[in-house]
């Protein structure tokens, strides 16, 4: 992937509206050596415990597990429920949707899974590059070397696999971030680059910058399910083994039901735009080409399809999966994405679905 030049990376969480949840700690430092070559975030010791909320606790579990609950911010909305029921039917519980006594006995196999870590950010994940005035037009995202997230708050939010509201309210309003700074953040694990032999196109500092293991369970069809909002994934014994919070279609551009394939795993791929595509852009636009990046229109991954400019893929805007509309395809946050495209090969089937 192209870069773009560097910017400085040291900036206050006070932008960000902070939810209602209580800090319950102080970290011990605020800051400590960083490692300018690595992405891992170190663990630093807290000078007091801290309070897990339940739902956050069981969102960054099910995360883990592959039962994505979308962003983890301890909320329980839709997605949530969605991926506690995904967990339920896997392990043949009452699929209530809810953290009812039988869903938190099983969870407890993984009662050392915290819900948060305490991490000093490396200099490496500080250093972006960023994207600080990302433009809107696709012209002049064209004149981009890279679709980069828009500031280091941004990119820890993505990796994760949360919002920068959910990370203020985990520290302070106050709490500075840069290289070498210690945040409180959800507990989602590092995980180990890629061989260079096996790093096309920067895909191993993608999946480590999403907190992505490249191995994944091998899914033999997905579902995509209208009616529930969510994409699953089977294996070859038809055993569900991962389920995440999508968006698929709207009113004026709906679904495709039926039994398709992938044909194609693209991994941080160029996008053709082309205007004549989009009914709610005008046809005087020029088709443009837009280079790789997180916040690119089908964010880090491209799953083809074998229906003519349908597919599945990433998004640039995590927080309104399951929400908002898209323009026919399936939409998933971005890690997410990348977690699928490591479970699919070409020819693994995707049953559309009301």
């Amino acid at each position: 992937m192209k870069i773009i030049p560097c910017l400085p990376a040291l900036i206050l969480l006070a932008g960000c509206n902070s939810p209602t949840e209580s800090k319950t700690d102080k970290p011990a430092e605020r800051s400590a050596p960083a490692d300018a070559g690595t992405l891992r975030f170190t663990d630093a010791k807290a000078a007091t415990p801290f309070a897990e909320p339940p739902v956050l606790r069981a969102q960054v579990i099910l995360a883990q597990l592959g039962f994505s609950p979308g962003v983890i911010d301890g909320k329980e909305g839709q997605s949530y429920v969605a991926a506690l029921r995904g967990f339920q039917a896997a392990h043949d519980l009452d699929e209530s949707g809810k953290l009812d006594d039988a869903t938190l006995a099983k969870l407890q196999q993984w009662n050392n899974v915290a819900a948060t870590r305490l991490v000093v950010i490396p200099a490496a994940f500080a250093a972006g590059p960023f994207v600080p005035d990302f433009p809107d037009d696709a012209a002049d995202q064209a004149k981009l070397p890279a679709l980069g997230y828009r500031n280091l708050m941004e990119a820890l939010a993505e990796r994760f696999h949360t919002t920068p509201e959910t990370i203020v309210a985990l520290n302070t309003p106050e709490t500075p971030i840069g290289a070498g700074k210690t945040l409180r953040v959800p507990n989602i694990p590092d995980v180990d680059p890629l061989p260079a032999a096996d790093d096309a196109r920067g895909w191993g500092a993608t999946l480590q910058k999403l907190g992505v293991a490249a191995t994944q369970p091998a899914a033999d069809k997905v579902v995509v399910d209208k009616s529930e909002g969510v994409l699953k994934a089977y294996d070859a014994d038809g055993k569900l083994i991962a389920l995440f919070p999508a968006t698929m279609g709207s009113h004026r551009d709906p679904l495709p039901i039926g039994t398709w394939k992938i044909q194609g795993v693209s991994r941080n791929p160029d996008f053709h735009y082309n205007p004549k595509l989009f009914w709610d852009v005008s046809d005087n636009k020029d088709a443009q080409l837009l280079q790789p990046g997180p916040n690119g229109p089908v964010g880090v991954v491209w799953l083809d399809l074998n229906k003519p400019h349908y597919g599945i893929h990433g998004t640039n805007e995590p927080h309104t999966i399951g929400r908002a509309e898209s323009h026919g395809c399936v939409r998933l946050t971005n890690w997410d994405a990348a977690r699928l495209a490591q479970m699919v090969k070409p020819g693994t089937a995707a049953v559309f679905q009301n």
